[in-house]
C-alpha cells in the first residue's frame, strides 16, 4: 500500500549465504542482508542511528578476508561472497552472550522486560546454558530520572539510548560515564525532554518507565496498533492493553504505549499521554434523539481537527444533506494558505515531507515553535543537522531553547510581519525568475520591509552565503503563517519561492488531522445561528471528554484514519471500548444512506482530493524489516489550476505593529490539548510565562495572578518569569482549558492584550 524506499546510485551484487543480492554502493552488508530477508543477529544495532559497533554480534565471514567482518558498518563490495552462519560464528556469538550474561541479575521473573528482552532471547538462541566467566559484582545504585528509571546492574552498555538521545531526539541528555567495568549511563536532567525514546530502544530493561515498573508482564497485554492522536506527525505506535477481572466484571486498561523503535520515535505526548478515553458509560436512546434533533435544527456545526477522516466525511455529508454551515477555523486557515500555494505550483499538496527534511543540507523554518507544535519535525531537523551537517535557519519572533543546539542561524522578526518576511526571503532566494516575477521583486520596498520586520539585509546576505554548495534545500512553514490575515498571499509567495528556486516546501499541519479535514470538508468562515459543537464550544456540545451534552468516543476508542504531515493516510484502531453512541449513529438517524460502521466511510473519502478507493480493512500496518511504513497509503498529489501570472500576488500590506504586551498561544512541551493534559506523567503548568522585560512592561512580578484582557474578555492566570524567553512576548498556554477557553481566540496566535494584576480582594 505504501510507497517504497527508492535507493539511487550505482548498483552492485553480492552473494550472501548462496543468494545473489543486489544493492547500492555505500550500503552496508547488514543493510543489504535485511533488504533480502537474510537474518544477521545484532544487539547494539539500531537502524535509525549510525552504527554503534559495540556488540560484535553482527560479524560475518567475507571470502578472501581474514577474520570476522562487522556487517553493520562494513560497506558492501561488488562481487563479495559472504557467509552469515558457521560453527565459528556461532561460537563467537555464544561467547559474546556469555560475556553479556556475566553478573547480569537473574531476575527475569520480576523484570519488566522479560518476554521481550533481547538478552533473554539471544541467550536462548545461542544456547548459553552454562557460564565459564565470572566477575566481581560492583555496587551500583538505581536511579530515577522523572519518567525514566535506570538500573545499572541490568545495563549492557550497548549505547543505543545515548545515540538515540543525541542523533534523533537531539537533546544529548544521556551520556556514558566512563569507569571501565564500572561504566554507566548518566544524564543531564536539564537537557532531558522526558520523551522516553531511550526506554523503547533499551534491549534489556535497564531503562524503564517509572510508572510502568512492576505493574504487569509483557505477555499479559494485547498490542493494539494505532497512530498517535496528538500532532500531525502521525507516528506509528501500539497500545499495550490489559484485561482486568474483578468479581466476574472485565475491564480493559492501557498499561503503556510502545512503538517500532528500530525505525521510528515517539515524543513524550505519544508515549505517556494515552489515558484520555471517555469513561462515560451507557446508551441513552432519548439522549441520542436529542442529539439528532439538535443537529437537524442547527445552523452550524463547529469542530476541530482532532478527528478522523471518517468523522470529517460524516460531518461533510451532514452539511450537504442539511444545508448547514461547517466551521473549523484551524483547517479553514490551512485551506487558505494551501489555495495560494497550489495556485502557483499547480499541485494539490506541498512537495516535501519529514524524510525530505532529514535528507536536506539546508533548511529554513518560519512560523512555528516547532519543538512544541510538532516534535517529530524537530527530530527530523536534528537528524538533518547531525547526518547531513545541514545549515538550519530558524526564523521566529521568539527563540526556542530546544533548538539552540541545532540551528546555525536564528533570525528574529517582529510579530505580525510574516508576509513581509516571506517577501524578503523571496527576493533573496528566487533565481531564474520570469520577467514578471523579477519586476514584482524589484518593486518591493526592501528597506521598509527590513526595517519594519527587523530582519536585517545583512542577516539575509549571511543566509544566502550559507546556501553555497548546498543541494537539498527545504522551506518549512508552520501554524503562525496559516492564522495570518494574509495567509493566502503568503502561500503564493511560498509557491513562487519553490517555483523559481530549488527549495522544496513542507507546510506543517497544525493539528492531528488538519490536512485530512482541509481536503475532505467544504468549510465556512463563520458560525451563525444555533451552533452544535463537536469537541468545540457551542449551544449544544458533543464531547469526547465527557464535558458536553452528549458523549462520543475519544480517538483511542475509535477505528479510523488520519492524514499525516507526510501526506500519508495512516490507520488507527480501538484500544478501549466505548459503551455509547458515536457520530455514525447520529448520522444514520438523519441520512438516507446508512453505514454499519464509521470505517465504512474510509472507502468514500474524496478521490478528487487524492484519496484512494480502499476499504479500511484492506489497509496494512507496521514496518518492513528495512523500515518501510506499511500503514495505509500515500495521497496522490494531483494537478490543479495555476494562476496565469504574478499579477495574482497582492502588494505587501503595511506591516502591522504589535506594541505593548503581546501573548502567543503556545503549549508547553508535550502538551497539545485536553487529551494530553489528563496524563499524570506529562508535567506542565498553565501559567503565563514571559521574560523580565515583559514583566516590566506589564508592571507585574513573578507569582502575580493577572487578568489577561482581550476584546473585553478576561482570563486569569499566574505569571512566571521564564529566563529562556526574551523580549515582550509571553507564552499563553491553552491545553488544559478544554471547551471553555474562548477569551483568547485561535487564528493568528499572537494577540495584543492588556495585563492587569489581580487585586487581593478579587
Amino acid at each position: 500500500m505504501s510507497e517504497r524506499i527508492i535507493h539511487r546510485g550505482k548498483e552492485l551484487e553480492i552473494t550472501i549465504d548462496g543468494k545473489v543480492c543486489k544493492g547500492i554502493f555505500g550500503q552496508t552488508i547488514l543493510q543489504i542482508a535485511r533488504e533480502n530477508n537474510i537474518y544477521i543477529p545484532t544487539m547494539c544495532y539500531l537502524t535509525k542511528v549510525t552504527p554503534i559497533a559495540s556488540c560484535r554480534m553482527c560479524v560475518v565471514n567475507v571470502e578472501g578476508v581474514d577474520g570476522f567482518v562487522l556487517s553493520c558498518q562494513e560497506k558492501a563490495v561488488n562481487g563479495a561472497v559472504i557467509t552469515t552462519n558457521s560453527d565459528a560464528l556461532f561460537k563467537h556469538r555464544q561467547n559474546i552472550m556469555k560475556s553479556y550474561d556475566v553478573n547480569h541479575p537473574l531476575q527475569c521473573g520480576v523484570c519488566d522486560k522479560s518476554g521481550e528482552c533481547d538478552l533473554q532471547n539471544k541467550t536462548l538462541e545461542f544456547k548459553v546454558n552454562s557460564q565459564e566467566f565470572a566477575a566481581i559484582e560492583q555496587p551500583r545504585k538505581n536511579k530515577k530520572w522523572g519518567v525514566l528509571s535506570y538500573d545499572p546492574s541490568l545495563c549492557i552498555m550497548c549505547e543505543k539510548c545515548v545515540h538515540t538521545c543525541n542523533e534523533v531526539i537531539g537533546s544529548a541528555a544521556l551520556y556514558i560515564k566512563p569507569g571501565g567495568y564500572n561504566s554507566t549511563i548518566d544524564i543531564k536532567m536539564s537537557r532531558c525532554e522526558q520523551c522516553g525514546d531511550c526506554i523503547s530502544v533499551c534491549p534489556v530493561g535497564a531503562l524503564a518507565s517509572t510508572y510502568y515498573k512492576y505493574t504487569t508482564n509483557a505477555w499479559e497485554c494485547n498490542q493494539v496498533p494505532a497512530t498517535c492522536a496528538h500532532c500531525s506527525s502521525g507516528c506509528s505506535m501500539y497500545y499495550d492493553v490489559k484485561t482486568h477481572r474483578h468479581e466476574n466484571v472485565y475491564t480493559k486498561k492501557i498499561m503503556r504505549v510502545k512503538n517500532d523503535f528500530e525505525f521510528d520515535s515517539l515524543c513524550g505526548a505519544g508515549r505517556f499521554g494515552f489515558n484520555f478515553e471517555n469513561k462515560m458509560q451507557g446508551k441513552d436512546p432519548r439522549a441520542l434523539q436529542t442529539a439528532v434533533e439538535k443537529i437537524k435544527s442547527c445552523d452550524t456545526i463547529r469542530f476541530n481537527s482532532y478527528v478522523t477522516n471518517e468523522e470529517a466525511k460524516i460531518l461533510q455529508t451532514l452539511k450537504e444533506s442539511l444545508g448547514i454551515k461547517l466551521v473549523n477555523e484551524d483547517a479553514r486557515n490551512y485551506q487558505r494558505f494551501m489555495s495560494g500555494y497550489s495556485s502557483v505550483v499547480g499541485k494539490s499538496l506541498y512537495s516535501a515531507d519529514r524524510k525530505t527534511i532529514e535528507e536536506s543540507d539546508f533548511v529554513i523554518m518560519i512560523g512555528s515553535r516547532i519543538s512544541r507544535d510538532n516534535p517529530g519535525v524537530k527530530y527530523s531537523l536534528n537528524i538533518a543537522t547531525k547526518k547531513q551537517k545541514a545549515e538550519f535557519i530558524y526564523m521566529h519572533p521568539i527563540d526556542d531553547d530546544l533548538l539552540k543546539n541545532k540551528y546555525t542561524q536564528f533570525i528574529k522578526y517582529e510579530v505580525g510581519s510574516e508576509e513581509g518576511v516571506l517577501a524578503l526571503l523571496a527576493s533573496y532566494l528566487i533565481q531564474n525568475a520570469s520577467d514578471e516575477m523579477k519586476q514584482y521583486l524589484e518593486e518591493l520596498d526592501i528597506g521598509y520591509l527590513s526595517a519594519e520586520s527587523n530582519v536585517g539585509e545583512d542577516e539575509l546576505e549571511k543566509l544566502t552565503k550559507k546556501l553555497l554548495r548546498k543541494t537539498k534545500k527545504t522551506l518549512v512553514v508552520g501554524t503562525d503563517i496559516y492564522g495570518h490575515k494574509k495567509a493566502q498571499n503568503i502561500g503564493k509567495l511560498v509557491g513562487f519561492i519553490e517555483k523559481f528556486s530549488d527549495f522544496k516546501v513542507v507546510a506543517v499541519p497544525s493539528q492531528t488531522n488538519t490536512l485530512g479535514v482541509s481536503l475532505i470538508c467544504d468549510l465556512d468562515d463563520e458560525a451563525t445561528g444555533m451552533v452544535v459543537g463537536y469537541n468545540e464550544r457551542g449551544d449544544y456540545v458533543l464531547s469526547e471528554m465527557g464535558e458536553g451534552d452528549f458523549n462520543i468516543p475519544a480517538l483511542n476508542q475509535q477505528e479510523g484514519t488520519f492524514v499525516s504531515i507526510n501526506k500519508h493516510l495512516v490507520n488507527t484502531y480501538v484500544a478501549l471500548p466505548f459503551d455509547g453512541y458515536c457520530l455514525n449513529d447520529i448520522a444514520n438517524e438523519i441520512l438516507p444512506s446508512k453505514k454499519t460502521y464509521t470505517i465504512d466511510y474510509t472507502q468514500c473519502l474524496p478521490q478528487a482530493k487524492g484519496f484512494k478507493d480502499i476499504a479500511f480493512d484492506d489497509l496494512e500496518f507496521g514496518f518492513t524489516n528495512t523500515g518501510i511504513d506499511k500503514r495505509g497509503y500515500y495521497l496522490q498529489n494531483l494537478d490543479c489550476a495555476i494562476e496565469d501570472s504574478v499579477a495574482s500576488l497582492d502588494e505587501i500590506d503595511e506591516l502591522e505593529a504589535y506594541d505593548g504586551t503581546v501573548v502567543y498561544r503556545c503549549e508547553p512541551l508535550h502538551q497539545f490539548n485536553k487529551a494530553t493534559s489528563r496524563s499524570p506523567w506529562l508535567k506542565a503548568d498553565s501559567h503565563l510565562r514571559g521574560s523580565a522585560s515583559f514583566a516590566k512592561a506589564a508592571k507585574i512580578e513573578a507569582g502575580d495572578m493577572v487578568n489577561i484582557i482581550y476584546d473585553n474578555k478576561v482570563t486569569k492566570k499566574m505569571f512566571k518569569i521564564d529566563t529562556n524567553i526574551k523580549g515582550t512576548v509571553a507564552l499563553y498556554p491553552t491545553f488544559d482549558d478544554g471547551l471553555s477557553d474562548d477569551s483568547i481566540p485561535s487564528g493568528y496566535r499572537y494577540k495584543q492584550v492588556k495585563i492587569e494584576k489581580v487585586s487581593s480582594d478579587e
